[in-house]
């Protein structure tokens, strides 16, 4: 399995949001309830989002990275699991992807169980395999451990991680287990305390990612604004600036956007 460990040391987080890059465009999909919302304000934000409802629409975030000496902008769609909230927003959501994240919850196995019907969606949307996908497990900090090697034992009402590495060599996916709860390095980043199984930082998740997109030869669709990206869908939309511990001045700028359809 590739980590995204080797991956992490390169990158650095860039202040501006208007110097010119490539821009990618992210689909973030799986049932609803696996914390597709928070992995994501978790890699915008840098922090954990204690109280979440139900995404109606799509989510659209941003992040300004850079990648060996190049400037790329994440942008990620996170669609609502249940169907009756996106079903009519599926067709938007679908264009000019350039990378999906299948995101499933290690204590649900339901959610793990319903993966095959979102790569269904993919394939009737016309997503190849050419398409950088990634299987990310969710939640690994609530995931029961013992004294034994966790990859292997089955725990009722688990999904272990040798189940997921299967279920990802068989699709052509790059297996993930982290948690957006969980502090970058706590319990992750190549195994952690013996017992404790190996869990990547969202960070290592997205930034592994954008290593991916970054070599693609395929050159991604440039769009001059946000807005031009977004299509025919309405924007409501804040700006969030949010502060490290070690800056007293804001050093990322989060555009944390609640998408919602043009009436008429």
């Amino acid at each position: 399995m590739e980590s995204s460990l080797e991956f992490s040391n390169s990158f650095t987080s860039v202040s501006s949001p208007s110097a010119r890059c490539r821009i990618f465009k992210i689909i973030v999909i799986g049932d609803s309830g696996v914390g597709k919302t928070c992995l994501t304000y978790r890699f915008c934000a840098g922090e954990f989002l204690d109280r979440t409802e139900a995404t109606i629409g799509v989510d659209f975030r941003e992040r300004l990275v850079e990648v060996e000496g190049e400037k790329i902008k994440l942008q990620l769609w996170d669609t609502a699991g249940q169907e009756r909230f996106r079903k009519s927003m599926v067709q938007q959501y679908y264009r000019n992807v350039h990378a999906v994240l299948f995101i499933y919850d290690v204590t649900r196995p339901d959610s793990f169980r319903g993966l095959p019907a979102w790569i269904e969606e993919c394939r009737r949307y016309s997503l190849g395999q050419e398409i950088t996908r990634f299987l990310v497990g969710n939640k690994s900090d609530l995931r029961d451990t013992c004294s034994c090697d966790p990859r292997s034992i089955k725990v009722e009402g688990q999904v272990t991680r040798d189940q997921a590495q299967k279920f990802a060599v068989a699709h052509g996916m790059i297996l993930f287990e982290t948690s957006a709860k969980s502090l970058p390095g706590g319990g992750g980043g190549g195994g952690g305390e013996p017992g404790g199984g190996h869990q990547d930082s969202v960070e290592d998740v997205f930034m592994a990612l954008a290593s991916r997109l970054k070599r693609q030869t395929r050159p991604p669709p440039r769009f001059s604004t946000t807005q031009e990206c977004l299509g025919p869908i309405g924007v409501l939309y804040r700006d969030i600036f949010f502060q490290t511990a070690s800056q007293e001045e804001p050093s990322e700028r989060l555009l944390d956007m609640h998408l919602l359809r043009e009436a008429g």
